[in-house]
């Protein structure tokens, strides 16, 4: 008789596995306890990356820097979720109808703005502003607008700027939060940085940056404050929090067809799978004709050629002194130049891009494009110190001699005979160079610099489309380079003296 009660237990052990087995023999998500062991898409630096590192720890987590690169991951099938705030979420599945949120919010935590530590001016003076609209009633109207009746469209507020500029970074979560429509920003974020500005006098000023980067430019004081963060322990060990600004949950968000409960959108009733020149067509007009989204891509297109241009000039300039040094004989000025391009050599360019702009010049109020021409210029120039090295060195010595028996001075038998003949020998290495820098602009993103590749990522922040913006980036990439090409190689055959010979030959 003792043993009936563990059989008993040991049979209904046994049932309730047989019953959890058969629940998840299908595969499906039914909760979010369902993501242990998945892979789960989260922003880098994000409140949602700490609690699932916390509460689901055996789940892979795939880190992303942008919004839309999550939802292109779980929409790709490369994450089975991604954890996403409410606030949000109805544009986010409104945009992918085969997604669906996945149970029910897993943390709610409230948002605020970050300041600088140790310069608790600006903070203040937001909180006793936010004391001000949520006693005389705009916060109450704000967040009624925005979040419970979903109007979309960004009230007219008059800036009377005496007092400078108010400098805001803000990450484009979507909306109703943060977003650009009709290439201007919108949102419930943006509309209460624009009555703060407006309350104290300043001209806002946005930079558009990634969460990861959020903390990181307010701590080294590139911008007064950042909207809106999850208020964490590690963050507060950085930067001061203002009074909470309002209160969001999160929910995990999955694909239909992984979601116990749902369709597959191939077997649901009715559907039609459009062709492929209606994607395209449908993809075009959401992309580039609404909300003139090519005006966005056109100041990215310029901004991206100008860097290039700039960097390579400044670049070619610092590398032929850096050249010059490396070639000297006297130690003191030949040891610098060598360690300059071992070190510019070897440091990846976005580790440098983002030395110069959080380090170098963290407290100095610069241009995130002039730094970026400043990264970008030291980076070629290590690497065209060299290819002019080589180029020199190639030539005969006895050209050099010769130059000098004809009475030439060395500087104008440098002119005169050595440099033409070095500018014929690089011009198709420095030619692949220059194209190589011109792709590695892609990531001046970092540094809230909106190039092209911004722009595609703010256009797939709206539209959510994984393959248009990016295809259309790639190809005007390429557009650029082909063009700067057919310049470089119209320069190779100017200073080519056989091709000007045959050339003259010919007329």
């Amino acid at each position: 008789m003792k043993l009936l009660p563990r059989v008993l237990a040991a049979v209904t052990g046994l049932l309730l596995c047989v019953c959890v087995i058969a629940a998840s023999a299908d595969g499906k998500l039914r909760t979010p306890d369902d993501l242990h062991g998945k892979r789960i898409a989260v922003a880098v630096g994000s409140a949602q990356e700490i609690w699932v590192s916390k509460n689901i720890p055996d789940a892979t987590l795939l880190q992303y820097e942008t919004i839309p690169d999550l939802v292109t991951a779980v929409a790709t099938g490369k994450a089975d979720a991604t954890l996403k705030d409410q606030g949000t979420l109805k544009a986010l599945l409104a945009a992918n109808p085969t997604m669906a949120p996945l149970g029910e919010s897993v943390f709610s935590s409230p948002l605020a703005s970050a300041f600088r530590k140790g310069h608790p001016e600006v903070r203040v003076q937001f909180n006793d502003f936010l004391k001000k609209i949520r006693a005389n009633g705009v916060y109450d109207d704000i967040i009624d607008r925005w979040m419970k009746r979903g109007e979309m469209t960004m009230p007219k507020i008059d800036q009377v700027p005496t007092n400078g500029t108010l400098t805001v970074g803000v990450a484009l979560v979507g909306l109703p939060l943060a977003q650009i429509k009709d290439n201007e920003p919108s949102g419930l974020e943006f509309e209460i940085i624009y009555r703060f500005a407006a309350e104290i006098g300043k001209t806002p000023k946005i930079e558009l940056m990634e969460v990861g980067g959020m903390i990181a430019a307010v701590a080294s004081g590139k911008v007064d404050m950042v909207t809106a963060l999850y208020n964490t322990e590690e963050r507060r060990k950085k930067a001061d929090f203002s009074d909470p600004i309002y209160e969001m949950g999160n929910q995990f968000v999955a694909l239909k067809s992984n979601i116990a409960g749902y369709e597959s959108e191939t077997e649901a009733a009715g559907h039609t799978t459009p062709g492929f020149m209606e994607r395209i067509k449908e993809s075009f007009v959401a992309n580039i004709l609404t909300e003139k989204r090519y005006l966005m891509i056109w100041d990215g297109l310029q901004t991206t050629m100008i860097i290039s241009v700039l960097s390579t000039i400044f670049g070619t300039a610092l590398g032929g002194l850096v050249c010059l040094l490396r070639m000297s004989s006297v130690s003191w000025l030949n040891v610098p130049a060598k360690i300059y391009i071992s070190i510019l050599r070897g440091t990846p360019v976005l580790v440098l891009l983002m030395l110069i702009f959080y380090v170098v010049f963290g407290s100095v109020n610069i241009s995130p494009t002039l730094v970026a021409v400043i990264a970008f210029g030291m980076n070629f120039a290590a690497y065209f110190a060299e290819i002019f090295r080589a180029g020199l060195t190639g030539i005969d010595n006895g050209q050099r001699e010769g130059g000098i028996a004809m009475g030439f001075s060395p500087v104008q038998t440098f002119i005169h005979i050595l440099l033409p003949q070095t500018i014929v020998r690089i011009l198709p290495i420095y030619k692949g160079e220059f194209i190589s820098l011109v792709k590695m602009t892609s990531v001046v993103g970092y540094i809230a610099v909106h190039d092209l590749t911004k722009a595609g990522d703010i256009i797939r922040s709206r539209t959510f489309d994984a393959f248009f913006p990016l295809v259309m980036v790639a190809v005007l990439y390429f557009l650029i380079a082909a063009l700067f090409i057919q310049g470089l190689e119209y320069l190779e055959r100017r200073t080519d003296p056989v091709a000007r010979r045959r050339q003259g030959e010919k007329a």
